[in-house]
């Protein structure tokens, strides 16, 4: 069976590979705080469906408590060590199976096995958060190797910790004008790509949600990510095939093992 990857918009995709159906970071609102969403519909509830979701971090773009209380009941959620300590409305979904991973950690899910990487960003529940959890990565490993970056800058030991992957899932882009080094931008994703050398890659975290108000601040920072990240990758990691997809569509990357 082939693995397929549909992009719902941000960092909020379904790999599906092996017959299961594993969701990322699932952020289905048309708005969060002062983010709006500027391009694509919101997820259709059969996004929701998965038989595990991966939640990279404790930014609220990426653990979205409305997002998470959609779930089917009883459906295993990867997410940072210490998550229910750090942002207690955790506790409150319990018709989900909430599993705190840390890097290194493995975990079965069906014919999967997810593997726990590490990620460099800042995984404080922002503004305030005073417990430090970890960012994470993930590699869903099947009938393909998925990277699925969550959000992070490049770091050194970035191959050794991912590992061979065949497809890599890159976030390229944000949602406002200024990225920091803790942060993907094309130029570093590009290079992310040369150093994991996957067979395919899709760019995602880009072009789905912006500040209200801030329209013309820059907006090629909202609409060329994606662009950028194809044109930037045919130079550093030519031997890769780049899928741009458009938010809801799917993509069957060819791997070869």
């Amino acid at each position: 069976m082939p693995v397929e990857i549909t992009w719902w918009g941000h960092a909020t995709c379904t790999v599906t590979d092996s017959g299961t159906r594993v969701l990322t970071d699932p952020l289905f609102a048309r708005r969060l705080a002062h983010l709006r969403r500027r391009r694509g519909a919101p997820p259709p509830p059969a996004a929701a469906a998965a038989d595990v979701v991966l939640v990279s971090h404790l930014h609220a773009d990426h653990l979205h408590l409305p997002s998470l209380a959609r779930l089917a009941p009883g459906t295993p959620v990867l997410v940072p060590k210490g998550a229910r300590q750090a942002v207690p409305r955790l506790r409150g979904l319990r018709h989900l199976d909430l599993v705190e991973v840390a890097p290194g950690d493995r975990t079965s899910v069906g014919d999967l096995v997810i593997r726990t990487v590490p990620a460099r960003h800042d995984g404080r529940r922002l503004p305030f958060g005073p417990h430090r959890c970890p960012a994470l990565g993930f590699v869903i490993e099947g009938e393909a190797r998925t990277y699925f970056a969550g959000d992070t800058g490049l770091f050194e030991s970035m191959e050794k910790e991912v590992g061979p992957v065949d497809v890599a899932l890159l976030p390229v882009g944000g949602w406002g004008p200024y990225l920091g080094e803790e942060h993907l931008d094309p130029g570093r994703a590009a290079r992310a790509l040369a150093r994991l050398a996957p067979q395919s890659a899709v760019p995602v975290h880009y072009g789905t949600y912006w500040p209200i108000g801030m329209d013309s601040v820059r907006p090629h920072e909202f609409h060329a990510p994606g662009h950028e990240f194809v044109r930037l990758a045919a130079e550093h990691a030519p031997q890769v095939s780049v899928h741009r997809l458009e938010h809801g569509e799917s993509v069957r990357p060819k791997v070869a093992r």
